[in-house]
């Protein structure tokens, strides 16, 4: 009868003490930002597909979204095993941010005003801008008006080949090909004359090791392409995002990080932009 009484009273404490572990870590689980692990996690949108900017790889996830993201992460609290990389494809990024698929996204995202209507925008971080790409012994392509009776080449759908076949040299010769590779290849062979798109884009493809040289950047400067972390309407991500972006320029972190992704291009950055300059 004793034992039973002892039996019965240890089971009650073990069964407070279960019920106590697992209150707490429900609790802990609701934190975020710890980088001690415990499960938690942040969900960024990049691109899985523009190498210097945003690709997987077999070895992992690279490009300068890539690390102004996870710079902007440690800086949130989490540590680079607590970050679920998603792929976010240009027309899925409002989306995304909507639906709360993911918390932020770093995924060449430029800044506009249609967009400022669905999701915020922290940053700018990078001030991109519409340029060309070339083989690096043409000389016969010095500034936009030249690409007149050039074959000039970009992705299917982009508005980058058509803007400047509109505005800056109505006699291209526009090629639109399925992905930015084919038209690399295209120019390597002498098939095009040019690709275009945002510089920072031309300079993370010609930055790719097989590719070391054989390019160049006109330099042209034909947009301005303001490239900002979205994040949901409303969110308060938006301030901590902006102080990270922050810090990150003032310790050499964001420097670093465009001469590792973009400097065997010989791209000619600007300057890192300032929080909420966005260039029209």
């Amino acid at each position: 009868m004793k034992l039973r009484k002892v039996t019965a009273a240890s089971a009650a404490v073990l069964a407070l003490a279960v019920a106590a572990t697992a209150c707490g870590s429900s609790d802990d689980d609701k934190d975020s930002g710890s980088s001690s692990g415990g499960g938690k996690k942040v969900t960024i949108g990049i691109k899985f597909d523009q190498p210097g900017l945003g690709q997987k790889t077999p070895q992992g996830y690279s490009g300068f979204d890539v690390d102004v993201a996870t710079y902007v992460a440690k800086k949130l609290g989490y540590s680079e095993n607590q970050i679920e990389w998603k792929e976010s494809k240009s027309a899925d990024r409002e989306t995304m941010l909507q639906r709360g698929d993911v918390d932020f996204i770093a995924a060449t995202y430029s800044i506009t005003p249609e967009r400022e209507q669905k999701v915020d925008f922290a940053g700018p971080y990078l001030l991109a801008h519409q340029d060309v790409l070339i083989r690096s012994d043409d000389n016969s392509i010095k500034s936009p008006s030249d690409l007149n009776s050039k074959k000039l080449c970009s992705v299917t759908g982009s508005t980058s080949a058509q803007n400047v076949k509109d505005k800056l040299a109505p006699k291209a010769q526009l090629q639109q090909y399925p992905t930015y590779s084919a038209c690399l290849t295209g120019v390597q062979n002498g098939a095009i004359d040019a690709l275009t798109t945002d510089d920072s884009i031309l300079a993370g493809y010609a930055s790719q090791s097989q590719y070391k040289g054989k390019f160049k950047l006109g330099g042209f400067k034909m947009t301005n392409e303001n490239y900002g972390i979205g994040v949901k309407k409303g969110s308060d991500l938006k301030a901590k995002i902006n102080t990270a972006l922050e810090a990150m320029v003032s310790d050499g972190s964001w420097q670093k990080a465009v001469d590792k992704n973009f400097g065997p291009a010989n791209y000619k950055n600007e300057p890192a932009p300032k929080i909420g300059d966005v260039k029209s």
